[in-house]
């Protein structure tokens, strides 16, 4: 990802993860009729939300987990020929172990 790319406040830039293209049973399934992934990489965390005294809430997520969205969540951008999706971070569902 490029460098010089900061997510403002409470956002967070990911990355979608692959699914599985093959089924248990062995059929491939074809990219059109395969749903977006709801798993993601974060790939950069902005500073937090800034509160009205001035001070920053920490984000509870950081580079490198991996999250669960929800369906319509965020915004897709490209960056640098790859694809990213830059969420708000109550937009944010869980986080993976």
């Amino acid at each position: 990802m490029a460098a010089n790319i900061r997510p403002l406040h409470d956002r967070v830039i990911v990355q979608r993860l692959d699914e599985d293209e093959q089924l248990a049973s062995g059929l491939i399934i074809p990219d059109s009729a395969k749903e977006k992934p709801q798993k993601a990489k974060v790939a950069r965390v902005g500073a937090g939300k800034q509160q009205k005294d001035g001070t920053r809430l920490s984000m509870e997520v950081a580079e490198g987990d991996i999250i669960l969205f929800g369906k319509y969540s965020g915004s897709e951008v490209k960056i640098d020929g790859e694809e990213y999706l830059i969420l708000r971070e109550d937009e944010i569902l869980a986080v993976l172990s």
